[in-house]
């Protein structure tokens, strides 16, 4: 009997042992592409479950009307930088779901900086008025396959506009949307 319930209680100790090891990978790269944009990718893991993600891609904008002659398209820079929680890594283990390449729910703070660098457009003498967001986002990523990815968020935050700066009487602030789809390849 003595043995039995020390071959139940080492079980168990090794039940919980690997429960709780799932966690966020030390580093990840990727490219991702959306509805209205492209990005390159870097998360970095800050502990078992918080990682750092920051980002470096193109915005992009449309807009057509009867002013205008033709559609307008612009590609605009965009500089991200997100603290993220995964906070479901250990149940999708227990479930023996994948947590590779950060698979699972995260709440965030994704923090944009849109500059007033430069500007791809089909248009001369398109500028973008620079701002920054705060929005606090809620969302999940998923692995296809052992590279591909998509993820999808949303978000409801700040928006501050640095609206004087490109000639305006005063800066402006106001609510932004964070609603993505992403899919993309993890190197």
């Amino acid at each position: 009997m003595k043995k039995f319930f020390l071959s139940l209680a080492f079980c168990g100790l090794c039940f919980f042992a690997n429960s709780q090891n799932a966690s966020v990978e030390k580093s990840t790269y990727g490219i991702q592409s959306g509805i209205l944009g492209l990005w390159l990718h870097n998360e970095t893991a800050l502990s078992k479950e918080f990682a750092l993600r920051s980002e470096v891609g193109f915005d992009t904008g449309l807009w057509a009307g009867s002013y205008y002659d033709k559609v307008g398209f612009l590609l605009a820079p965009v500089i991200s930088l997100e603290p993220r929680w995964y906070y479901n890594l250990n149940k999708r283990e227990r479930k023996s779901r994948r947590t590779d390449g950060n698979s699972g729910n995260f709440l965030s703070l994704q923090t944009n900086y849109h500059p007033d660098w430069f500007v791809i457009s089909n248009y001369e003498n398109i500028r973008v008025i620079s701002d920054v967001s705060i929005i606090p986002t809620w969302g999940i990523r998923r692995h296809i396959g052992s590279h591909f990815t998509y993820e999808t968020g949303i978000g409801l935050g700040y928006k501050y506009t640095f609206a004087k700066a490109a000639g305006y009487l005063k800066n402006e602030s106001d609510l932004a949307l964070n609603l993505h789809l992403r899919i993309g390849y993890r190197f």
